[in-house]
């Protein structure tokens, strides 16, 4: 695929290309699809907590590992009500995910 370098970040473009592709393969699969955001209080609140325990778990270096951070990312969002501040959350589980995959593609290293 050609166009203009639009990243700065290393890997970016690779990842980009990478989630481009399985969205294609998912809109193939699944469709265009149109599900709720989050249903319930009670789903919030359970969200809300386990965000909170993956915060306390991402504090001490010892536990703290990239998927407690992206599922703290993720609960986060999970216990978010406003589109807007959804968003942003939903932007910061991309680019942890893009991380990840930037380490993982590293020369190896004992993890």
């Amino acid at each position: 695929m050609s166009y203009p370098a639009l990243f700065e970040t290393s890997g970016m473009r690779n990842f980009a290309e990478l989630v481009d592709a399985e969205r294609q393969r998912q809109i193939e699969q699944f469709g265009d699809q149109h599900h709720p955001i989050l249903r319930g209080p009670s789903n919030q609140q359970l969200f809300e907590q386990l965000a909170e325990a993956m915060r306390d778990t991402n504090a001490d270096p010892d536990q703290r590992c990239w998927m407690t951070i992206l599922l703290e990312e993720a609960y986060e969002a999970g216990a978010e009500r406003d589109l807007a501040k959804l968003r942003v959350e939903l932007v910061q589980i991309a680019a942890v995910c893009q991380a990840i995959i930037t380490d993982l593609d590293r020369p190896k290293v004992q993890r």
